[in-house]
């Protein structure tokens, strides 16, 4: 799939088209963010937050910029933002949005990393879950053990939806990756 391609189906509201852009920008975004916070877990919450509005505002997107560049952007005004109202946590959930504003980032249809997930051993899958970071396992076992849905995951973490479908997103990705590792 090529980037503009994925962004034009991003823009209607495709799966498959946010998960090749969390893929091919993710690294970007993070390493950028690691660099400036020079803190792993603040990288990632800036990382998440920055795909979450990206997605949420991909309609503005303007094709005049690299959409790099775009991503890069929203996380650098993210990490301004925090850094401006101090917080002590900065996993703190900064949006401007309400929930009857969410554009449906995903549908709940399977993707390749729900089937693996879901073809696993249990035991091993557990295991597996467990080398995810914390906040990835949380997501996870919300989603997928106590089925809850994005909404109720949202309420429950108090996080923005789009957070959370991002967290999930990445969480999956990572999960599929350690299966596949340990089939190897």
């Amino acid at each position: 799939m090529e980037i503009e391609e994925a962004i034009n189906q991003a823009k209607q509201n495709n799966q498959k088209a946010f998960n090749f852009l969390l893929d091919t920008f993710w690294d970007d975004v993070y390493g950028f963010q690691l660099k400036r916070t020079q803190n792993e877990n603040d990288a990632e919450d800036i990382t998440i937050q920055a795909f979450s509005k990206a997605f949420d505002k991909i309609h503005t997107y303007n094709s005049d910029y690299k959409f790099k560049t775009w991503l890069i952007t929203i996380s650098k005004n993210i990490h301004i933002d925090l850094v401006r109202k101090e917080k002590n946590s900065i996993s703190q959930s900064i949006t401007d949005t309400h929930d009857d504003e969410y554009y449906d980032v995903l549908d709940e249809s399977p993707s390749p990393e729900d089937k693996l997930i879901t073809d696993q051993n249990l035991a091993k899958l557990l295991r597996d879950i467990k080398k995810l970071k914390p906040h990835y396992q949380e997501v996870i076992n919300l989603r997928y053990f106590q089925e809850l849905s994005y909404k109720e995951i949202s309420h429950k973490l108090d996080e923005p939806i789009n957070n959370v479908k991002v967290k999930l997103l990445r969480a999956k990705k990572l999960l599929s990756e350690i299966i596949k590792k340990n089939n190897h």
